[in-house]
């Protein structure tokens, strides 16, 4: 895993699409317990190379019920995004994830993990990538269908802050998936 995770940092695959020099970022350990499959990493997280060290994290975490501590320990958790560098910015918020990341080097990790209990899917690049023909016609109903997935994959919204009016419009998040959530992380980090 060691090797890998160091062919990936040194990846530039993508360089000629960026305006900026690539920086991949990702965490990973052979003992992982719970996978989080994101989509890209953000300005300030290419800044710092730190996965979900913004306020899209902090969400996270506090929808996982978990610690900074526990989330950035590879041991327990792997942090894994559908495009390992920032892809930029458009006219309403950073672009996709390049599509060449996930093909090239999802598959290589994930034959490398030998404890995974969960896997989140978090926003529709990592849903419909890994759930295929089962995902749902739109995000709001793959997540509603939550337990459809389940004990593998559990599919989450992106935590960002501009998906406050999205949470608002679908109280059943909170009320009943955030709960489940908690206790199925708890769950595959304490196995």
């Amino acid at each position: 895993m060691k090797a890998l995770l160091e062919e990936i940092g040194s990846c530039t695959v993508c360089s000629s699409f960026f305006l900026h020099e690539p920086r991949p970022v990702v965490q990973a350990s052979k003992s992982s317990k719970l996978l989080i499959i994101g989509q890209a990493p953000g300005r300030k997280v290419h800044e710092s190379g730190i996965p979900w060290d913004d306020a899209s994290g902090r969400n996270l975490r506090k929808w996982l019920g978990i610690s900074d501590e526990v989330f950035y320990d590879e041991g327990k958790v792997a942090l894994i995004p559908m495009g390992f560098c920032y892809p930029g910015s458009g006219k309403s918020g950073d672009l996709p994830p390049r599509p060449e990341c996930a093909p090239l080097w999802h598959e290589k990790l994930m034959g490398h993990f030998n404890s995974l209990k969960l896997i989140l899917l978090v926003g529709q690049y990592a849903q419909k990538y890994y759930l295929g023909d089962t995902a749902r016609a739109t995000l709001t109903e793959t997540v509603k269908a939550y337990e459809e997935y389940l004990p593998r994959y559990l599919p989450l919204p992106h935590p960002s802050p501009r998906n406050q009016l999205w949470i608002k419009k679908n109280p059943w998040f909170e009320l009943e998936l955030l709960p489940h959530l908690k206790a199925q992380t708890s769950k595959a980090l304490s196995l």
